[in-house]
């Protein structure tokens, strides 16, 4: 499969720079099995049925980017990806060639850093911090996807995060679920249709363009995920009751598929998922998507044209181009209907 397939021109101004002015002010387009609809985002309300069970990512985007300097006064940027002791995280830097064991940083509230090891996979640094987890965060800014281009500010540690984020680990948001407000949710709710709830930790390597031309050499990075008995049961009684299970962003379908791999129908569990959806994947547990839309030649662009079809894909994109939709995170919406 070559990623040449895959790609689509996006034009600059198309990219969503700053949120809706309020978060269910999204617009959304539907393509319900190749038909295309256009609609706007709380009319999904009408477009789920009491049968149906709407999964969401509860996971919490940490204030992850921490600017500072190194010994010679030159500027760092550091993005934390994973705690693996009461001070020590497993981060990314910028400039890499010298963040080499041994450097020491310097933040401000007179936080420092340690390089304790510049080997680890994909360049990523073990670091040793003199400052807990809570004074980092104090101190981190929201990591914005690079493709928004301006530093983030008071608004996006609000916007950045979904209503019902819950468990802190993520890098990135699991944009998809920007769009509801409690109130949306509610009457959601009301409408009988059942929520369930999983966890996946979205890791920067959702911002990783793939270098292969060939699709299946791409390797994913791991990513921390979870599935609890209550999820496990709602969605399992919604599949036997001939329910749809709509997926609230990529993130929930990749933790539904891959908790599908290991049992069917599904048991609790939690691990790490390097899962690769890509065209020939078959689905066993999603029958609707609701995403965002993504950047060419990108791995969560395959995993919606391994969903959608090629074809639905592109015919989808080209028309959202056409009407002036806004694309990638802070953008707007799609709804995929197998």
């Amino acid at each position: 499969m070559s990623l040449a397939d895959y790609d689509y021109a996006l034009p600059e101004d198309r990219i969503a720079q700053r949120p809706a002015v309020e978060r269910d002010h999204a617009r959304l387009i539907i393509c319900d099995r190749g038909a295309i609809v256009h609609a706007a985002f709380p009319d999904i309300v009408d477009l789920l049925n009491s049968a149906d069970c709407l999964v969401l990512n509860r996971t919490k985007v940490i204030p992850a980017r921490l600017m500072g300097r190194r010994a010679t006064g030159g500027k760092t940027e550091v993005f934390l990806l994973q705690q693996t002791d009461a001070n020590e995280w497993i981060t990314i830097g910028r400039p890499g060639r010298n963040l080499r064991t041994g450097a020491r940083l310097f933040f401000d509230h007179d936080i420092t850093a340690e390089v304790l090891d510049d080997s680890l996979a994909e360049g990523k640094r073990l670091m040793r911090f003199s400052a807990s987890r809570e004074e980092l965060f104090s101190i981190g800014a929201v990591p914005l996807p690079p493709y928004i281009r301006r530093d983030a500010d008071a608004l996006d540690r609000e916007r950045y995060q979904t209503v019902f984020a819950q468990t802190e680990g993520s890098s990135a948001a699991p944009t998809a679920g920007l769009h509801f407000t409690e109130a949306l949710l509610n009457r959601i709710r009301a409408k009988g249709v059942s929520l369930a709830y999983v966890t996946l930790h979205v890791g920067l390597g959702t911002f990783r363009p793939i270098t292969v031309e060939r699709v299946e050499e791409h390797a994913m990075e791991k990513e921390a995920y979870a599935i609890d008995k209550e999820a496990c049961d709602t969605i399992n009684r919604t599949m036997r009751q001939g329910g749809r299970v709509v997926a609230v962003g990529t993130t929930v379908a990749k933790t539904l598929e891959t908790a599908a791999l290991a049992c069917f129908p599904l048991a609790p569990a939690a691990g790490a998922s390097d899962l690769f959806i890509r065209p020939g994947f078959t689905f066993r547990v999603v029958n609707a998507l609701v995403t965002n839309f993504h950047m060419p030649r990108s791995t969560l662009l395959l995993l919606v044209a391994a969903f959608a079809g090629k074809e639905n894909l592109f015919s989808l994109y080209t028309e959202a181009l056409k009407r002036q939709y806004r694309f990638l995170s802070y953008g707007d919406a799609t709804l995929f209907i197998a």
